[in-house]
């Protein structure tokens, strides 16, 4: 990241969210919140949005734990009922 960067308005919507986010969690205080915030809208490069977050802990990337076990377990329902359905239909066509 350029440092001397001109921030731009989705840049201090994204630091504003951020601090938001760690207020939520208590790691900031309201007062800090709001002095933070008012440095975001002050500020006029990335380095400056940076600085007010960089005693916080960087946000954790979306991590997918096991992509593939919601496909597992739709297939394994998809399974069971196309299973169900032609125990079903042996059933009426043995009592017919």
């Amino acid at each position: 990241m350029d440092v001397e960067l001109r921030a731009s308005d989705d840049d201090r919507n994204r630091v504003v969210a951020e601090l938001h986010r760690h207020t939520a969690a208590g790691r900031l205080t309201l007062d800090e919140f709001s002095d933070r915030v008012g440095g975001v809208w002050a500020a006029r490069t990335l380095g400056d949005l940076a600085a007010l977050t960089r005693d916080l802990p960087a946000p954790a990337a979306a991590v997918d734990p096991a992509p593939r076990d919601g496909h597992r377990e739709l297939l394994v329902l998809f399974a069971v009922a196309a299973l169900t359905l032609l125990l079903l239909g042996g059933l009426l066509a043995l009592t017919r």
